[in-house]
């Protein structure tokens, strides 16, 4: 195989596996934005939280990085519980949750941000694990099991939480909330209780999204803001509310951000997450997979 072919194969296979982790990092704003109509612009800190955490129970009890992710789960889900419950009280109850929503949760980013920078520092760090440094070859391929692994943790999270949502009662009122709430008080269930327990789904997807960035990357405090615009990308080229249009849109971007920065220089690789996100928004602004 010569140079080229195998540039351009590695290249597609890296696009794949990024992403796979692309649509982890966007199931949550997927869940919040998509089926709840509630723009959490504060989901990559979440994201960025989750992975100083588990860089944490790494060092301090040896503990796998997506094991550690998996054990802050239930912690995250609490969290995005209490913040769509002051979401609600303050903002959405009278009204006020578009542009003033919008806001709070701006100002929720910016406070994550500011938390991580005081307690660990604005130095980039790193988690290590028994399979960060391999590499598996097959012929001219070479894919790290950095990525190939969260690529598979990927997968598994969303066809399980797809299937949950699909499968269960809670699923398809999250699903229908947004839509006839008053639907779902005729039939006994709280459209609040629900937005809050969804947001808390999300928020919890946050703690293994956190676990597979610091497997593929060193991070810092800052990085989350760099994520904002590729995870309402993901969301909306797969269409709103799609799972699996989320990972097909995802890998799209992966495969393009990838591509751009092999071929015409990393500095174009952001620039193609909002590309897209254009070209989608004028040709078709259902998303290529709207449910």
């Amino acid at each position: 195989m010569d140079d080229t072919l195998s540039l351009t194969v590695n290249t597609l296979f890296a696009g794949i596996m990024l992403g796979g982790f692309f649509a982890a990092t966007a199931l949550g704003v997927t869940i919040a934005f998509g089926m709840l109509n509630i723009v959490n612009i504060a989901h990559p800190a979440f994201v960025l939280l989750g992975a100083y955490l588990a860089i944490l129970l790494n060092r301090w009890l040896s503990m796998d990085p997506f094991v550690a992710g998996l054990a802050l789960a239930p912690l995250f889900f609490l969290a995005g519980y209490a913040v769509y419950r002051i979401y609600y009280l303050c903002f959405e109850r009278s009204g006020q949750d578009a542009l003033r929503g919008l806001v709070f949760f701006f100002g929720l980013l910016f406070l994550i941000e500011a938390f991580l920078i005081v307690a660990f520092g604005v130095d980039y760090q790193s988690v290590h694990a028994s399979y960060t440094d391999e590499i598996l070859r097959w012929g001219s391929l070479a894919v790290p099991l950095r990525i190939l692994v969260p690529f598979g943790v990927s997968l598994a999270m969303i066809v399980l939480l797809r299937q949950f949502l699909k499968r269960t009662f809670f699923g398809r009122a999250v699903m229908a909330v947004a839509q006839d709430p008053v639907a779902l008080r005729l039939m006994g269930t709280s459209p609040t209780g629900i937005k809050s327990c969804a947001l808390g789904l999300a928020t919890a997807t946050a703690a293994i999204s956190g676990a597979m960035l610091v497997v593929i990357q060193p991070i810092q405090p800052a990085l989350g803001r760099e994520y904002i615009g590729m995870v309402f990308a993901v969301c909306i080229l797969g269409g709103m509310g799609s799972l699996y249009g989320a990972l097909a849109g995802a890998v799209i971007l992966g495969i393009a951000e990838t591509t751009t920065a092999t071929f015409f220089g990393p500095s174009w690789a952001p620039a193609t997450a909002f590309g897209l996100l254009l070209l989608t928004l004028a040709f078709r602004p259902s998303g290529l997979f709207s449910r």
